[in-house]
């Protein structure tokens, strides 16, 4: 989770406040941004609203085209 860290030290944000925050510990969120360890689905969340920003973007996923797949998807 890269992102997380750019993120934080963009806002100038330290993992104490971080913690104050969000309510998650400042070594379970260091763990997420050194990859040592992943948020489950409910924490991204609370991090994307807390960063006004969409899961996909925290989690790296990029939308690809199926054009031409055949597939469907809904």
């Amino acid at each position: 989770m890269n992102r997380l860290k750019e993120l934080r030290e963009k806002q100038s944000l330290t993992l104490d406040d971080i913690e104050l925050k969000t309510g998650i510990k400042r070594a379970t969120f260091s763990r997420y941004e050194n990859g040592k360890s992943e948020p489950n689905i409910a924490t991204l969340i609370k991090l994307a609203d807390y960063f006004d920003i969409s899961v996909d973007y925290l989690i790296g996923h990029k939308k690809t085209s199926n054009h031409g797949t055949g597939q469907t998807f809904g």
